[in-house]
């Protein structure tokens, strides 16, 4: 559960990022919200993997994924 959670925290992650892009500096409203949704929700996915996973190996999947 908690290697699906990683990998949903990864996906929410990119989709943040993307939003980023799409949001053309914060001057459209909705990906420009959608941006803090999917990073709060990536966050808090990935804090729920790290009660399985070390640190280091959740993090690293994490950032080279990401």
């Amino acid at each position: 559960m908690s290697w699906l959670l990683l990998l949903l925290a990864i996906l929410l992650e990119v989709s943040g990022t993307t939003c980023m892009k799409l949001s053309e500096g914060f001057t459209r409203l909705a990906p420009s919200i959608l941006i803090f949704v999917f990073y709060g929700l990536s966050f808090g996915a990935f804090v729920f993997a790290l009660k399985r996973i070390d640190v280091s190996v959740a993090y690293a999947i994490w950032a080279g994924l990401g």
